[in-house]
């Protein structure tokens, strides 16, 4: 296996190549009696003058296959939601933050534009996978510690406050994509300025 990638190897096809020269030196007369010499320095010259061969890039999933991992990791999660008991305003807060994940998940237009931006495809997979899974599990744990002693904070209302504290960072994904779409659309609408105003001195 390793003299099959020597043979295939950029040294190897250098070193050839300058040897191939040396034999038409040999042929035509110019290397006369040393010619083995000749041929086998000028081998090892293009050997050591080629370029070092390139190692193969890692293959990491492109962020089309992150996006689709993340939601199915969102589905699991939603899932679980389901059978937590919360009070009616944690219950909204989550909702409020599980709709907006919802949307920002979606196949439509959100794809295309977290596809290209891998800081916000960190930030739902960090609300996903950690910090909403684990602010729902501490809620559930220190609240059956509260009800065996009474009169102590509600856990509920820190859970309200860590999903609300969730729900700005995915607001503030969403108002970032919103930014890049409408930076795209001012500079289509230069180009097409910019390509009117070129027609019209052409014309």
């Amino acid at each position: 296996m390793a003299i099959s990638r020597y043979l295939e190897s950029r040294k190897n096809i250098a070193g050839s190549a300058c040897g191939l020269a040396g034999l038409v030196l040999t042929f035509t007369g110019v290397a006369g009696p040393y010619w083995p010499v000749v041929v086998a320095g000028l081998y090892g010259a293009g050997a050591l003058i080629a370029p070092p061969e390139r190692p193969p890039l890692p293959d990491f999933p492109d962020p089309s296959a992150q996006l689709e991992s993340l939601r199915a990791d969102f589905a699991t999660l939603h899932t679980y939601l389901t059978d937590i008991d919360l009070s009616v305003t944690a219950a909204a807060r989550l909702r409020e933050l599980t709709e907006l994940l919802a949307a920002l998940l979606d196949h439509g237009w959100s794809k295309e534009l977290l596809t290209h931006d891998p800081e916000g495809v960190h930030s739902l997979s960090r609300i996903v996978r950690r910090d909403l899974p684990e602010a729902v599990d501490s809620f559930v744990r220190t609240r059956w510690w509260t009800r065996m002693t009474p009169g102590t904070e509600s856990p509920e209302l820190q859970l309200e406050q860590q999903l609300g504290l969730m729900k700005k960072d995915a607001q503030h994904l969403a108002a970032a994509l919103r930014d890049t779409e409408a930076r795209r659309q001012e500079t289509h609408t230069r180009y097409l300025e910019d390509r009117g105003g070129h027609n019209g001195v052409s014309a």
